[in-house]
């Protein structure tokens, strides 16, 4: 099952994400509060909407009004998002892709990237998606990384080091090293898809940009 969850970051490509949308098939898709304006932009329609409705507006409601609406109190523990991730998990799902997290409130898009490694786990791929760009966690022993020779491919340790990181199908690889929070993962390149991270211990953001980058 497929779940798609719109939040209420910012959008700077929309018809990139439109066209990555058009070409994947979702079995539910949830608005987060004001992330729901993205549907009519996305070419979607929101099946769920949740939130405590402080950042929705009447016009966006009436677009959507056909969607089952879950309200939460504006004063909670949760965030939206942690709310809506927490739906989805519910239902069974198998992954959720995660658009709007990126843009606006710089301690929002920590907290969001955050959440999402908490919330991934081996039955439940959780990607996000921004613009052209798809970041998601990945949990030893490791995984194949989908691609083309010359996307660029950044290996982000999240909640603390990771070790014994081994990497294939690289430019600048990795031999059983360590990688901690600084800036030594950021900006490879595949150059033998589908290029391979194996690891021991600790947890990876991965974030493939497709294309060359510029810089190193």
């Amino acid at each position: 099952m497929n779940v798609l969850i719109l939040t209420n970051g910012e959008l700077s490509e929309t018809e990139t994400l439109r066209r990555r949308i058009s070409g994947e098939v979702f079995d539910l898709v949830i608005g987060v509060d004001g992330g729901s304006r993205y549907a009519s932009e996305l070419n979607v329609t929101a099946d769920v909407i949740i939130g405590d409705m402080d950042s929705i507006s009447s016009h966006v409601q009436d677009e959507n009004k056909n969607a089952k609406l879950i309200l939460h109190p504006e004063e909670k523990d949760e965030t939206d998002l942690e709310l809506a991730l927490l739906y989805a998990k519910k239902q069974g799902v198998d992954r959720i892709v995660v658009v709007g997290a990126m843009g606006g409130r710089m301690d929002m898009i920590i907290s969001n990237i955050h959440l999402i490694a908490h919330a991934s786990s081996g039955s439940c791929k959780i990607e996000v998606w921004h613009d052209n760009q798809t970041g998601w966690v990945i949990q030893p022993p490791g995984e194949d990384i989908p691609g083309n020779p010359g996307d660029t491919i950044s290996l982000i340790p999240v909640g603390g080091d990771a070790s014994g990181i081994m990497t294939k199908g690289m430019k600048y690889p990795l031999n059983n090293e360590k990688l901690t929070m600084k800036s030594r993962g950021i900006s490879n390149r595949i150059e033998s898809p589908p290029a391979h991270v194996a690891f021991a211990d600790g947890l990876l953001l991965v974030v493939h940009t497709p294309g060359k980058s510029l810089e190193r």
